[in-house]
């Protein structure tokens, strides 16, 4: 298994590098603040074909593979770009309607199922999307509606809602939601496995970012006539950070090339014994949470040697550690997928025995 960047890749990172440099620095993700959307920004990407590249070309996109379309999130990531690409890569290759595949329409995905009130709750993008693609029931429906364009107070300034997935709900009369059932709820699963670990690679991309931010200003800042970088406790911390980025990138590109497989109809399989692991499922759970523990991890450290700088809006480490805590917590609490990845490595928990 050879999980350095092929020639494609490379391409394909330097490609988006060079988009999000010079049409997303920092100051385009502060200044979308509280929504976390920029529509212009939006639009540009789409000149790079971005919006149809997880979709087969019979449907008109470019057909590129996991490993291909982490390289774009961990660049999305670095720039905290203020767009839900990931979302709609993930409901394209779902749904993929003419105008999603070209991006005039913006799509994303449910991560839960509609409640009892047929409400998808806190869908990422779900402030800004035509469509959101989601279980309700037994089904995987597609439902157009207009956006709210609006989002709930949160940490990571994402624009997360609340969007109905029937007609009537949250006020919408029929002929305002366009609902579609596209498959089976179970044709959900494989699909959030592909946001998980698209949404790890986004999370290596911050941490990577918050070391070079943290590295930059050691660099700069003095204490006691000398730059802070000096002391031996600073280095010591930050030398720490680039062996925990690299094995959370490792990990999601080995979750990645376990997906292409499984899109190809390859089982994976467990062997704790041997640690072979190449269940997709599996490792797209264990991506997301290490990817998140790394990110939450360098953006910490980067941000406790600004000192209270840190924590002022004027500096941009505080928009990395915002975003590092609440993308990986969009899904929920990262204990239960821990959990969910514990019962697939050694089966279900079971309740401990008692006696007298």
């Amino acid at each position: 298994m050879d999980l350095s960047l092929s020639d494609d890749q490379r391409a394909i990172r330097d490609v988006f590098a060079d988009f999000f440099t010079k049409e997303s620095p920092v100051s385009i993700a502060r200044a979308a603040e509280p929504l976390g959307f920029d529509d212009v920004l939006w639009t540009r990407l789409l000149e790079t074909g971005a919006a149809g590249m997880a979709v087969p070309e019979d449907h008109g996109g470019a057909a590129a593979t996991l490993s291909e379309l982490i390289v774009v999130a961990e660049e999305l990531g670095r720039a905290i770009a203020p767009v839900p690409l990931i979302e709609h890569l993930v409901a394209s290759r779902l749904h993929p309607e003419p105008d999603i595949v070209a991006g005039q329409g913006i799509a994303t995905v449910a991560l839960r199922p509609a409640d009892a009130d047929g409400v998808w709750r806190l869908v990422p993008g779900g402030a800004v999307a035509d469509v959101v693609v989601g279980v309700d029931g037994n089904d995987l429906i597609a439902v157009r509606s207009d956006p709210p364009g609006r989002a709930p107070r949160n940490h990571a300034c994402a624009p997360l809602a609340d969007r109905p997935a029937r007609a009537g709900r949250s006020g919408r009369s029929s002929a305002e939601v366009e609902r579609t059932v596209i498959g089976p709820a179970s044709a959900l699963a494989p699909a959030l496995d592909e946001w998980r670990t698209l949404t790890a690679a986004a999370l290596v991309g911050i941490a990577d970012a918050a070391l070079a931010i943290g590295v930059d200003y050691v660099k700069v800042r003095k204490q006691f006539g000398v730059p802070i970088a000096s002391f031996q406790a600073v280095q010591h911390a930050m030398a720490d950070l680039p062996i925990l980025i690299e094995g959370a990138r490792l990990l999601t590109h080995k979750a990645a090339w376990a997906g292409d497989r499984a899109r190809a109809g390859l089982r994976g399989t467990i062997d704790i014994d041997d640690n072979e692991i190449d269940d997709y499922p599996t490792l797209a759970g264990m991506a997301i949470v290490f990817a998140g523990q790394a990110a939450a991890h360098a953006t910490d450290r980067s941000l406790h040697f600004h000192g209270g700088y840190g924590y002022a809006q004027e500096y941009d480490i505080q928009l990395y550690y915002r975003r590092a805590r609440g993308w990986a917590l969009v899904l929920g609490d990262p204990s239960t997928e821990c959990l969910g990845v514990a019962e697939r490595l050694f089966g279900p928990a079971t309740a401990p025995a008692t006696g007298r």
